[in-house]
């Protein structure tokens, strides 16, 4: 646990130990975690669409490719992770996408 008191100084309990501490401008400005939503496939390099396997509302199989990714002269094949039906297709072929764009959502199947 991570307070600040009224002087402005920072403190951390550990196993009811309070120690005072500084924070350096790196880990005050880190990103928070966040849990990964499954459903939603993210672009984890940014890169260029060749060509999408798929259309909205297909049912596919954990492994199926669905999307062929160009990035830094490679084609990345991407799959699907687990039994699923396709909700949206956020992409066009040809289209450039940054680090962590949205590309396709989908739901899982039973």
């Amino acid at each position: 646990m991570i307070m600040a008191d009224q002087e402005n100084k920072q403190y951390i309990i550990v196993h009811s130990a309070k120690y005072e501490t500084t924070y350096n401008k790196k880990y005050l400005n880190r990103k928070v975690w966040e849990e990964p939503n499954f459903n939603m496939i993210k672009s984890y390099i940014p890169g260029t669409i060749i060509d999408i396997l798929v259309k909205e509302g297909q049912v596919l199989n954990g492994g199926d490719s669905i999307i062929v990714l160009e990035a830094m002269k490679m084609y990345n094949d991407v799959q699907m992770p687990f039994k699923g039906k396709i909700v949206k297709i956020n992409i066009e072929k040809g289209q450039k996408i940054p680090k962590g764009f949205i590309m396709i959502e989908i739901e899982p199947v039973a």
